[in-house]
């Protein structure tokens, strides 16, 4: 049974979505606070996690970032009062999976979760052994880690990784801004034409020894961008 983590300080909203979710097959946890959702996440697996951005006393979209860059499971955003484009931007860039916005029905809200924690093909399972080794880095797909030959290691946002890998995938090519658009998406939810330019911008400023000249990301004026490294693709081993 899935597990999903509920955080919304509204009390009968919490306990609304709490009593819906679990009609429908969900092990579903209720928190009010960022504190309380760590306390969950230290004592038990989560498989996905529902946030208001909308808290009395914490900003939705901070626990947001936070939990990305610590955790890959999947966060969905609920929002009444931000209606504005710049904050689903920045939610989706921050690592949300989708943003759905109040008022909303709850056999929607249903689909989403249903969506976000929809297995992927079996395909994806060969994909996720490779390694790529690239200009003192390595990122392995399995545990979604980024490290350097010195062993430090950085966090991505889901979006941040995705562009990445899709870099590596195809090297000293110029990929055009709707293939790095498609490539960014997570879990198939949409991310904004002028977004990439800021996770471009994120992905140099942690991968580039200068990110005001950058050396590995290379814009292409008019045309796109290049990923300029020569990148080794290794089979995870078993047991690695």
């Amino acid at each position: 049974m899935k597990h999903i983590v509920v955080v919304d300080d509204d009390n009968k909203l919490r306990a609304l979505l709490i009593d819906y979710l679990s009609r429908h097959a969900f092990r579903v946890t209720g928190t009010k606070s960022s504190h309380q959702l760590h306390q969950v996440f230290a004592t038990e697996p989560v498989d996905l996690v529902i946030v208001d951005l909308n808290l009395g006393q914490e900003d939705g979209l901070e626990i947001v970032r936070t939990l990305s860059a610590k955790s890959d499971v999947p966060i969905i955003i609920i929002s009444g009062d931000r209606h504005e484009e710049t904050d689903k931007v920045v939610g989706l860039e921050f690592g949300a999976s989708d943003y759905i916005t109040k008022p909303f029905g709850l056999r929607e809200l249903l689909a989403r979760v249903r969506a976000v924690l929809r297995p992927r093909p079996a395909g994806a399972n060969k994909r996720e052994k490779k390694i790529y080794v690239f200009s003192g880095w390595t990122l392995n797909l399995k545990k979604r880690q980024v490290v350097s030959d010195s062993d430090a290691d950085i966090r991505l946002t889901a979006a941040e990784f995705n562009l990445l890998v899709a870099f590596l995938e195809t090297p000293k090519q110029v990929l055009s801004r709707e293939q790095l658009l498609a490539a960014s998406r997570v879990h198939g939810e949409e991310i904004f034409d002028r977004s990439i330019d800021v996770l471009i911008l994120r992905l140099r400023r942690k991968l580039e020894a200068d990110a005001s000249n950058p050396k590995l990301i290379l814009t292409e004026r008019g045309a796109g961008y290049l990923f300029n490294a020569h990148v080794i693709v290794e089979e995870q081993r078993r047991g690695r």
